[in-house]
């Protein structure tokens, strides 16, 4: 049931942009969520038709709110109260962190060589 009135660190938490209240609050205490270019608090008053910057983890939202929710939904129920208006060069530049380059080193924590594989890096070395 949609609620008239809700704060923002709850509105922010019930659209899942944050796995738990207290982090959405944090968030918004340590600036990191913005409505106009500056900076709000987590008992802020959220309204229909707004625009907030929401920095997470993850990516720098920039979302509108086209509903209110004051209870944590499924996802699929979750984006119907929120616009994610996001600029396209945010999402590119998210797209391009997360392309891997690979360098021919080894991951970092998926083990040790096998012992083929230490025999080929063996051989590899050996040859002059």
């Amino acid at each position: 049931m949609p609620a008239e009135k809700i704060r923002l660190d709850k509105y922010l938490w019930s659209i899942r942009l944050f796995k738990t209240r207290a982090l959405a609050t944090e968030a918004c205490d340590k600036g990191k969520v913005k409505y106009n270019g500056a900076q709000v608090k987590p008992s802020k008053q959220v309204h229909v038709d707004e625009e907030f910057e929401v920095k997470t983890e993850a990516k720098r939202w920039r979302i509108k709110v086209t509903g209110l929710l004051d209870h944590r939904v499924q996802y699929g129920e979750a984006i119907k109260y929120y616009l994610d208006i996001t600029p396209a060069e945010e999402i590119e530049r998210i797209e391009f962190q997360s392309a891997s380059f690979h360098t021919g080193k080894r991951l970092s924590k998926i083990g040790r060589p096998t012992k083929k594989q230490r025999r080929d890096l063996g051989e590899f070395w050996d040859e002059k």
